[in-house]
């Protein structure tokens, strides 16, 4: 006896699987895409288009057997992998922008098929491989129908709107009320605003800052004014984690009421208490590092011991009125850790005294983050070079960019070094470096054997004249920054042979040449290099005259040239007066 029901539960099955049973001249294959089992038939008879399946679709009871609606998304038209707009992207089987010769260096398809929903019970897929066996190698394109084995499938789609968006419509004048009814109003209390807008805040929490996360204070963040739409100045800009940021703006005052503007007191920018992280209750207090006072004559005097709250004030003495101790520049330096977290906060400001003859007047506002326990770059001069500091020099692997230098600021710029046995392969790899002013001479003999021939004894001097890294560039002054890489000195790497070309040349010495110049004022000239030369001299490689040895002597020379030219002081051109007299000011006379 069979359980009731059995009976009906297998002929629907044996009824959906059995066409793919009953259908001749195709081949069904079971492929694994992704996650998902599907079965799939090619088109594989003569004559068949890609748009006609050779399953017989299966008819489902009752009044739904109305033809599927057309589908919306075309699979042959669809591309996941083609990201960049009118280029070939790499091994993208699809790309429309990719032409034979493209496909012809691909090493695979990326995405070898491309479906749409993968809940239908039987859908096309186009498929894609390569070719490699072609000469050259070719993409292949095939479009296919897929069957789900999964008895839980969507069989047809008769709800038309869900193929495609609804577009939303747009409140006006005459649906805003209907609109607003159907959506249930909206909140109007402060408190359910509040709420909301936690709510939505709350999965960004975090226990540490992140980059441009605003800097939080306890009352709410700190405050970083900056223009915006024009020059004039925005209070309401909040400062953002690891956004370093050095900006100009303009404020308009009234110089008689400069002692209640609070942008211009000291104390709105040294009081705010900054968070240690997000909504903690550990604050870092902004530490006042210098304060700086200018007068209207732009003197710059530093203010000695613990810096006190200076406010502004309005003098009126005669008919000149001015305010003293107006907030011009303000200097943030913020010490982080790499916990994402603000242990020390400094400020620097400038203060002056504004007349009513400069109003608006003018701020500078900056804010720099400092990674903690970093210990600053020592310098070869500031801005010029010191006498006996190492060159600072480096690579540029890509023009356009930044120069590569190594840590080892004595390791940047190096000769050969000599010592007491004056053998080459004894202290292959030990280097002098080459320091500013300093004229040097090193060398050291090299002996090989009978054996060794000439284009390996070649390569072996030149790798020990030059040494691992030799450098492309050159820092001009001592302080120069390497991501500014157009004002670095390129090394001039000349060689030089001698007249006999038909025998073997061999380098035999390394001559450098560092012009360098007087920069500046003559009170305080600054050293400046302005061209550096390498040059290579190569004589014959000669046989030994006796023995089975033979010794090259090998020389490395620096010399530093000031090419500055003589110095005349300068005086400034006397003033002309460019006077223009009114048109009429000889009338009557002429």
């Amino acid at each position: 006896m069979r359980p009731p029901g059995l009976q009906p539960i297998l002929i629907v099955l044996l009824g959906c699987w059995a066409p793919v049973s009953t259908q001749t001249g195709a081949t069904p294959e079971v492929m694994t895409n992704e996650g998902f089992n599907f079965t799939e038939v090619a088109l594989a008879t003569a004559g068949a288009s890609p748009s006609s399946g050779l399953l017989a679709t299966p008819r489902a009871p009752g009044p739904s057997s109305s033809p599927r609606p057309t589908p919306v998304t075309d699979v042959a038209a669809l591309c996941v992998c083609d990201l960049s707009p009118a280029q070939c992207d790499v091994n993208c089987c699809c790309d429309s922008d990719c032409s034979a010769l493209d496909f012809s260096v691909f090493s695979a398809c990326s995405v070898p098929v491309v479906t749409g929903d993968s809940r239908f019970c039987s859908q096309k897929a186009a498929v894609y491989s390569m070719n490699f066996t072609a000469d050259p190698p070719e993409r292949v394109f095939k479009l296919v129908d897929i069957i789900n084995p999964s008895i839980f499938c969507v069989h047809i789609t008769n709800y038309k709107p869900a193929l495609s968006f609804i577009n939303p419509e747009v409140p006006d004048e005459n649906s805003f009320d209907k609109l607003m009814k159907t959506s249930g109003g909206f909140p109007l209390n402060a408190e359910s605003d509040i709420s909301s807008t936690t709510k939505l805040n709350s999965p960004r929490t975090s226990a540490k800052y992140e980059y441009g996360m605003p800097l939080q204070t306890r009352e709410s963040f700190l405050r970083f004014p900056s223009p915006l739409t024009s020059s004039l100045c925005t209070d309401d800009n909040p400062a953002a984690f690891l956004v370093s940021q050095a900006v100009k703006c303009t404020r308009r005052i009234n110089l008689e009421q400069c002692e209640e503007i609070k942008a211009l007191q000291m104390a709105s920018y040294s009081s705010p208490e900054i968070l240690k992280v997000p909504n903690s209750r550990t604050k870092v207090h902004v530490i006042v590092q210098s304060v700086i006072v200018q007068s209207l004559n732009q003197t710059l005097t530093q203010l000695e011991g613990t810096p006190v709250d200076l406010r502004p004030a309005f003098v009126s003495a005669g008919n000149v009125n001015v305010c003293t101790s107006v907030v011009l520049e303000v200097k943030y330096s913020l010490t982080y850790t790499d916990a994402g977290e603000i242990t020390k906060a400094e400020l620097s400001l400038l203060l002056g005294t504004v007349s009513s003859g400069v109003t608006p007047i003018q701020q500078k506002f900056e804010i720099h983050f400092i990674p903690q326990n970093t210990k600053p770059v020592p310098l070869s001069g500031n801005p010029g070079y010191v006498v006996g500091l190492p060159l600072v020099a480096g690579f540029q692997p890509q023009k356009g960019l930044g120069i590569i230098q190594t840590t080892n600021r004595y390791g940047q710029f190096t000769i050969l070094h000599s010592t007491t046995e004056q053998d080459c392969l004894a202290i292959e790899g030990i280097r002098t470096p080459v320091l500013f002013g300093y004229n040097m001479q090193s060398g050291c003999k090299l002996r090989l054997t009978r054996a060794v021939p000439c284009r390996l004894a070649a390569h072996k001097v030149k790798s020990l004249l030059k040494g691992q890294g030799f450098p492309e560039y050159v820092a001009p002054f001592g302080n120069s920054q390497a991501h500014d890489a157009l004002g670095w000195v390129p090394v001039h790497f000349l060689t030089h042979s001698s007249s006999d070309k038909d025998s073997c040349q061999v380098p035999v010495a390394l001559v450098i040449e560092v012009k360098w110049t007087k920069y500046g004022s003559l009170v305080n000239p600054q050293a400046k290099i302005v061209n550096v030369t390498a040059n290579l001299l190569s004589s014959p490689f000669l046989e030994a005259d006796s023995g089975n040895e033979r010794t090259i002597l090998i020389s490395t020379v620096v010399t530093f040239v000031d090419v500055s030219a003589p110095a005349e002081p300068g005086f400034r051109a006397r003033p002309t007066i460019n006077a223009r007299l009114p048109f009429d000011f000889f009338f009557p006379f002429v």
